[in-house]
């Protein structure tokens, strides 16, 4: 028997708070519920990730998922562990994001379906847009007190920070409109069920509250977990920032590499609530991880299944290729099968030296390929010392003091990889 939606977040760790009556409500058929996502990137970042995952298993247990795009919200600013507000944005940068999120979100929901309960985008700035400011305060504004809304942990918190810039009315106010968003798709798309984060459980149940007091109905509210790393470093940051749903932003190698690199006690705790591996698929691959730890099956897994849920099988094999060729054995011909962007990928941070095309073209002897031209080694005694050892590798092939560096050598036409030993890598970029 299929497990129910409330019963699958459990095992899988992504239940963190749920209200009172949830899970008898979604005993009794389809219900509807929404989750808000920010629209001012045009991408998504796997910080998104655990909510987006929270609707697709609420469809797949048969319910109908909603995926907010907060148009509205998005221009205001969300006090929960924010510590500055947001820019606004014009509304032809707002649609141009929201499509963006929708051919994403297609890869996790179904949207076009023709059952029941396919999935709906909705964005808040269509029914906030029009919305008087006068008539704001008079049909919601006076239905929740000053009093209530102080109450939030999340306005608390920041009004006893040490923030110079404290809190603005606007910041303020957020709760309340995301309140309005409950009760809009309440009345309107008898949406009963909001989920988020655990960051999101005041103004979730501010949305509630409003749909009590205006709509005479009843609201429920369901966070998860908010994901964190077991060293205390940021999930979801790198050197560079986000990591971001969207191969120009991050390409589908560093994705990969991301979730690759996940230290033993991350991997575990993620593989259940990443990926949509079975609880006994999950629970054998945690045996064998434990069995040997060195070969890293939970991560490689891990790696794997998101990596294809986001991009593509194709992404995959790239990149498992491109991992080879760092960190195992490959050959020059697989070296020659990456194209320029992934080539730079996987040598990104790798010392580079630019050197002209006449260069080659007379063929560039191995000492000053080493040593003068580039100052990959500090001498040309080095140079022929390291060469003597049978340490040096053009392009992954070993090489002796008489080899000449040609145009045949570049990959794309632009690229010369020279290799001391196996981990120091040096990149001749031609011009």
């Amino acid at each position: 028997m299929a497990l129910s939606f409330v019963e699958e977040l459990k095992w899988r760790g992504m239940l963190h708070d749920a209200m009172p009556g949830t899970e008898e409500h979604l005993s009794k058929g389809m219900q509807s519920a929404y989750v808000g996502i920010d629209p001012t990137a045009d991408s998504l970042h796997i910080g998104h990730l655990v909510s987006v995952m929270m609707l697709r298993h609420f469809q797949q247990a048969g319910h109908k998922p909603f995926a907010l795009i907060g148009g509205a919200t998005g221009m205001i600013g969300d006090p929960s562990g924010k510590s500055a507000e947001r820019n606004l944005m014009d509304e032809p940068t707002l649609r141009h994001n929201q499509e963006a999120l929708k051919n994403q979100l297609s890869r996790f929901l179904d949207f076009n379906g023709a059952n029941a309960n396919t999935a709906v985008l909705v964005n808040n700035y269509d029914w906030m847009k029009d919305f008087s400011f006068l008539d704001f305060i008079r049909d919601v504004g006076k239905h929740i007190t000053v009093n209530y809304m102080m109450a939030k942990d999340s306005v608390k918190k920041r009004l006893s920070s040490e923030a110079k810039e404290g809190m603005s009315f606007t910041e303020f106010t957020y709760q309340l409109v995301q309140g309005y968003d409950f009760l809009y798709l309440y009345q309107n798309h008898n949406c009963t069920l909001q989920m988020g984060g655990s960051d999101q459980w005041g103004n979730i149940t501010t949305g509630t509250e409003l749909i009590r007091r205006i709509g005479g109905g009843k609201g429920y509210a369901l966070t998860c977990p908010l994901i964190t790393k077991a060293d205390g470093t940021k999930f979801g940051k790198t050197e560079t920032g986000n990591v971001w749903l969207s191969a120009e932003r991050t390409s589908p190698y560093k994705f990969y590499q991301y979730w690759l690199n996940t230290s033993d006690a991350d991997a575990e705790k993620y593989i259940k609530i990443f990926t949509f591996l079975s609880k006994e698929k999950i629970g054998s691959l945690i045996a064998e991880h434990a069995e040997a730890q060195h070969l890293r099956v939970l991560q490689k897994s891990l790696a794997e299944e998101i990596t294809v849920m986001v991009h593509s099988k194709d992404d995959l094999n790239n990149a498992i290729t491109a991992s080879t060729i760092l960190f195992g054995k490959s050959t020059s011909e697989d070296l020659k099968k990456l194209d320029e962007k992934l080539f730079l990928d996987v040598f990104d941070g790798v010392p580079q030296s630019e050197i002209s095309r006449s260069v080659l073209e007379n063929g560039l002897d191995m000492i000053a390929a080493l040593s003068a031209e580039t100052g990959f080694l500090a001498s040309n005694g080095e140079a022929r010392r390291e060469l003597k050892q049978n340490s040096i590798s053009v392009n992954k092939e070993k090489v002796k003091e008489d080899h000449t560096i040609t145009v045949s050598d570049l990959i794309n036409d632009k690229f010369v990889l020279l290799q001391r030993g196996k981990k120091n890598y040096f990149v001749l970029v031609v011009n």
